[in-house]
């Protein structure tokens, strides 16, 4: 049997009540469009994607899980949001897009279909989660030895503090009041040691740098605000 979801009914409301504007890009979720592209361009910078098996844990409306089946990956994107995964089906439908969509959970996934993955994305899901490092374990069960996987997060710093909670939710109103917690962001060296628990392998880290007021977003520099990470699970020595 597998564990208990990690999951905050509280942060799956949130997402719940979002999901109809999921795709617009002018609407509140207009940050995750703005940075999708570059978070697509470091995966396929990093993983093989054509006939990759792919698992997009956290895939909301499935705006990731979209372009990566568009490169050639064999998608399968979960999320607990109910409102969320109706979205993705109906635009995958509409795109023609063969990706497999189920409201279930990274626990429920792992126990299912173990070492199944080659490429496992995580994209603004570990942050809302009540235990990170249990994510983590249930990332790397999801990998095959010698999977990728990519996840993308908040640092919790001064900037971080300032820029995504202070500005961009009460000043500039670039995303829904109350969509973060600072108390839960993590840190590039916290993801690592998660990471190092789970045993997985650091590779890189990246920072991702958004524009308010152009409304875009570029790869590089610090990871003091936004970032993304590169992970691998060994294979086993012959």
């Amino acid at each position: 049997m597998p564990a208990a979801p990690n999951v905050d009914a509280a942060e799956l409301r949130k997402f719940d009540a979002l999901a109809h504007q999921y795709w617009d890009p002018a609407g509140s979720l207009h940050t995750l469009h703005a940075m999708n592209g570059p978070r697509v361009s470091y995966i396929a910078g990093r993983a093989t994607l054509a006939n990759a098996a792919l698992a997009d844990v956290g895939c909301g409306g499935g705006m990731l899980a979209e372009a990566v089946a568009r490169l050639g990956a064999r998608v399968t994107g979960i999320d607990m949001s109910v409102g969320m995964v109706e979205v993705a089906r109906l635009h995958a439908s509409e795109a023609a897009l063969p990706i497999d969509y189920r409201c279930t959970s990274s626990a429920e996934l792992a126990a299912s279909a173990p070492a199944s993955f080659d490429v496992v994305c995580c994209m603004e899901l570990i942050e809302h989660v009540p235990e990170p490092e249990v994510l983590m374990r249930e990332l790397a069960a999801l990998l095959r030895p010698g999977g990728k996987l990519f996840v993308s997060t908040i640092n919790r710093s001064l900037r971080s503090f300032l820029g995504a909670i202070v500005a961009a939710e009460y000043l500039l109103s670039l995303v829904p009041r109350g969509t973060h917690e600072y108390a839960r962001l993590i840190r590039p060296a916290e993801l690592a040691r998660a990471a190092r628990a789970a045993g997985l392998t650091l590779c890189d880290v990246q920072g991702l740098q958004y524009e308010p007021f152009t409304r875009r977003c570029r790869l590089g520099g610090p990871p003091d605000i936004n970032y993304i990470a590169h992970f691998s699970l060994p294979a086993p020595a012959r």
